[in-house]
C-alpha cells in the first residue's frame, strides 16, 4: 500500500462544499505536453530532460519553460489536436471530478502545459476553473513564443485562494495536489495538500502522499 501521512484532525471533508486543484501533467493525465511536443518538433530528448530538471527543481520554472518552447518553433498548429487524442486521464480523474461534484465541490487545474490541449480536457472532464500558459501561433505556426504571463508556482498558489474565494470556500476545505516542484507553494496552502506520484522534493515537503497512480485514492483523505 501506498505510504501516507497522518492526517490533520481538522481536515477538509466531503460533508461541506469544498475546492479541488490539481496539475495537469502527470497528475490530471499520464503524459507530459511539452514532451510529446517536442517529440513532434523532433527534439524529445532535449525537451523531457529539461522537463525532468524542472519538476525536480534544479532549474527556474520560467526559464525552463521558455527554453523548451523555443524548440518547438516551427510545428504546425495541428499539432494541438494530435497531442490532445494521444493524452490519457489519470486512472480515477474522471471517477473524483465526478464524485466531488456530487459533494458541492469545485475543481480546479493549474497547469504549465498549454491551453490549447487543456481547454479540451477541461471540458471533456467538466472541470470548473482552468489556468495554463498560452503559446503563440502566426499563420498556423508556433513561434516558439508563449503569449502571456507563464503560469509560475506563485500563479498556481494564487489561483487556488483566488478560486476559493471566489466560490465562496475556507481554505480549510481545499485540497491541492500535484507532482513537480512548482506545485510545492500550492500543496502547502491547501487545507490538505497532496504529493500525487511527485517528484522526491515533493513528496518530502507535502504534508500527504499518493504513491498509487489512481486519483480515486484523493476521496480516501477526505472521508
Amino acid at each position: 500500500m501506498p505510504e501516507e501521512t497522518l492526517q490533520p484532525l481538522d481536515k477538509p471533508t466531503l460533508t461541506r462544499p469544498g475546492l479541488l486543484v490539481m496539475d495537469v501533467d502527470s497528475t490530471l493525465i499520464d503524459e507530459e505536453v511539452i514532451d510529446l511536443l517536442g517529440e513532434a518538433a523532433g527534439v524529445g530528448d532535449r525537451v523531457a530532460r529539461i522537463t525532468a530538471r524542472a519538476m525536480a527543481g534544479e532549474l527556474d520554472f520560467a526559464e525552463a519553460l521558455r527554453a523548451r518552447v523555443a524548440l518547438l518553433q516551427g510545428l504546425p498548429a495541428s499539432v494541438f489536436a494530435k497531442t490532445r487524442a494521444a493524452v490519457h486521464f489519470t486512472t480515477g480523474a474522471l471517477e473524483l471530478i465526478d464524485a466531488l461534484h456530487g459533494h458541492g465541490w469545485t475543481v480546479g487545474v493549474v497547469s504549465g502545459g498549454f491551453h490549447e490541449v487543456v481547454d479540451d480536457l477541461v471540458a471533456d472532464a467538466g472541470i470548473d476553473h482552468a489556468l495554463a500558459n498560452r503559446l503563440e501561433v502566426v499563420d498556423g505556426v508556433l513561434t516558439g513564443r508563449i503569449v502571456g504571463p507563464i503560469v509560475t508556482r506563485d500563479l498556481k498558489r494564487q489561483s487556488l485562494v483566488t478560486w476559493a474565494q471566489a466560490d465562496g470556500v475556507p481554505m480549510s476545505q481545499t485540497v491541492a495536489l500535484g507532482d513537480g516542484a512548482n506545485d510545492i507553494p500550492m500543496i502547502l496552502t491547501a487545507g490538505l495538500g497532496v504529493a500525487f506520484c511527485a517528484k522526491p522534493a515533493v513528496r518530502a515537503a507535502a504534508p500527504h502522499a499518493i504513491d498509487e497512480r489512481d486519483l480515486t485514492r484523493v476521496l480516501e483523505l477526505l472521508r
